[in-house]
């Protein structure tokens, strides 16, 4: 009898792609994830200004791609098929157009469309131009009709992306340590760009300090009383049902913090921000909602959510330490991710349209310096983002 394994696989890969995945992933890229790193980079504010204007703003609207086409030697365009791209060592791309206004003083000044760059186009995906077509259809144009895609043809040559296996990230893991701590609670906080480790650790003295960014070592209760969490009773309750001594060790310690921004201001203090109180705890406030566990929101509608998360991590680090729960492996399939061809565009074009950015602006201040206003028609590179993609 055959193994009922394989013919399940056998089944699977008669009705699915090998490749279906990659092309999906770049899909979710194009449809979704281009709109997205827009939105994390939608105001653009020079620091230098013509004189008689209180406030100048560069908004990136709107981003959307076009199926592949070619500009030919007399300028004129047409869409292009991968044969033609393969024989004539062309790039199989996809124009990316963008919508740019420029604001000032809260009224819209000039409003355009422009292309800022091509992204190669995945064959088979939904933006090529076999996407859909037929066996015969396919023969037609020059194709392999069982050539399943997932591929880029860059001057000719046909070229993949390959997955990368990666560390899940926003998920909480404790293994064992050497140096000062036993065990050593890890969370990787992603959104969009950044990309922020935590470390949670309790050392010789019973207390449980959380490392991140430029907060190194700081009494997690601290912290949990910065973000708004500040009953003793409460943050015992959350944290563990029976009162463990693990925890009342730490609630005693800071015991005397009685207000949010008492605590906020022993973390700017230990961390070593020198100016005045007010300026201390609003530089604070500012390190605690950008870059404390970002994936849970960065606003301070969302500073009590981190304070119970963090709460649970001390819970989960609690149970690992008394043999409740098992220590995280790192190595196993469940804590990973695969990054594929859409997810390792969007951190390309992420990086690049910082840089293009950094162009644009660069351009703009310059030309603002020689004393002129310049149209954002004239500062913008659109093969800047092509040749670095």
């Amino acid at each position: 009898m055959a193994n009922p394994n394989k013919i399940l696989i056998k089944k699977f890969f008669e009705e699915q792609s090998f490749v279906g995945s990659d092309i999906e992933s770049f899909n979710n890229f194009i449809e979704k994830e281009l709109q997205s790193i827009i939105e994390e980079n939608k105001e653009i504010e020079p620091t230098i200004i013509p004189h008689n204007v209180d406030d100048f703003k560069i908004k990136l609207d709107k981003i959307w791609v076009t199926k592949p086409e070619i500009i030919e030697a007399d300028g004129s365009k047409r869409n292009v098929f991968p044969i033609e791209a393969r024989l004539r060592k062309l790039t199989y791309s996809s124009p990316v157009f963008i919508e740019i206004s420029s604001h000032t003083n809260g009224v819209q000044r000039e409003s355009f469309i422009t292309q800022i760059g091509n992204i190669p186009t995945m064959l088979k995906s939904k933006y090529c131009h076999l996407h859909k077509l037929n066996r015969e259809e396919l023969i037609e144009k020059g194709e392999d009709p069982d050539d399943p895609g997932g591929y880029f043809i860059i001057n000719g040559t046909e070229k993949i992306l390959v997955n990368i296996e990666d560390l899940a990230s926003n998920q909480f893991l404790v293994e064992k340590a050497k140096g000062p701590s036993q065990y050593v609670g890890k969370l990787f906080s992603e959104r969009g760009s950044f990309k922020i480790p935590h470390q949670i650790e309790r050392l010789k003295d019973g207390l449980f300090y959380l490392t991140f960014t430029r907060v190194k070592r700081i009494p997690i209760v601290v912290i949990i009383k910065a973000l708004g969490l500040l009953k003793d009773e409460e943050i015992m309750r959350l944290i563990s049902e029976e009162g463990q001594n693990e925890v009342l060790v730490n609630l005693y310690k800071f015991v005397d913090l009685k207000t949010q921004e008492e605590a906020v201001d022993k973390i700017a203090k230990k961390i070593g921000i020198t100016q005045s109180k007010e300026i201390r705890v609003a530089r604070m406030y500012e390190i605690l909602d950008k870059y404390l566990m970002p994936h849970l929101g960065i606003t301070k509608e969302d500073r009590l959510l981190k304070a119970y998360n963090l709460c649970k991590m001390v819970k989960k680090y609690i149970n690992v330490e008394n043999g409740i729960q098992d220590t995280d492996d790192k190595d196993h399939y469940m804590n990973k991710r695969l990054k594929s061809s859409g997810d390792l565009l969007a951190d390309l074009l992420r990086v690049n349209l910082k840089v293009l950015i950094g162009d644009l602006l660069y351009n703009f201040q310059r030309i603002v310096k020689r004393g002129k206003f310049p149209s954002i028609k004239v500062i913008i590179r659109d093969k800047l983002l092509t040749s670095r993609i």
